[in-house]
């Protein structure tokens, strides 16, 4: 039953799901590549962001995971497209998200959207089936058991400092996994759409908390000097 639901999907989708998963994580790889980039010269100082995208591949991670344990990278073929794919996907959204990160965004947004269709569809589509058949355990690890942090964190929409309830879904069987999996293709949706336009200027910053401050920040800095030069701990030395 886990095959011909698999079949499915790859009718659905067009592709296997080991290369739609495998291929899901790389603009997360590619925007913390470049953030770390600009923290290294010093023209970024605040890591929430990155954080943020860590939690959205970590999420995709545990798609991929998922549909490897039901089978889907079985195929050789399948593995060594995926692979090849994501090699040359990486450099392409690296360099995009370098020379504008809010079209980098937006395609992201894009490839979300489609995602959350075609779950959405072939949950629909394949309701009956998928309900028949149990849970694997790294899917109830993820969304019941496991620590819930990176599962909270990518979804920003959802933070507990604005006010509205986190998610805990069920994973009582498949298509509860495969629901899941179309809902946190939704809340990635959400989150590149808030990136998009705060990026652009239009919109509140993604991160349901307040950044913190940098650490290079003059004042602060000054502050803290002054602080220290008046314990006169130069005497005491």
């Amino acid at each position: 039953m886990v095959s011909q639901g698999l079949l499915g999907l790859c009718m659905t989708t067009g592709v296997s799901p080991e290369v739609l998963e495998t291929v899901a994580r790389i603009p997360y790889f590619s925007y913390i590549t470049v953030l770390h980039l600009y923290e290294s010269l010093g023209w970024w100082r605040s890591p929430d962001i990155r954080h943020i995208h860590s939690a959205e591949e970590d999420n995709e991670l545990h798609h991929l995971l998922i549909m490897e344990a039901l089978g889907g990278d079985c195929n050789w073929f399948d593995r060594f497209a995926a692979q090849h794919a994501a090699l040359l996907y990486y450099w392409l959204v690296t360099a995009l998200f370098m020379a504008s990160p809010e079209n980098a965004y937006n395609f992201s947004l894009l490839v979300e959207e489609h995602a959350y269709v075609t779950y959405s569809v072939f949950a629909d589509e394949n309701a009956e089936l998928l309900r028949r058949v149990p849970p694997p355990p790294i899917a109830v690890e993820y969304y019941v058991t496991g620590n819930m942090y990176n599962f909270d964190l990518f979804q920003t929409s959802r933070s507990s400092n604005q006010g509205s309830a986190l998610r805990r879904p069920p994973c009582e069987h498949l298509l509860d996994v495969f629901r899941n999996i179309r809902d946190d293709e939704y809340e990635h949706i959400r989150t590149m759409k808030a990136c998009q336009e705060w990026w652009g200027g239009r919109g509140p910053s993604p991160i349901p908390t307040e950044p913190r401050k940098s650490q290079a920040n003059r004042k602060a800095w000054e502050e803290w000097a002054e602080e220290v030069n008046a314990l006169a701990l130069r005497d005491e030395i």
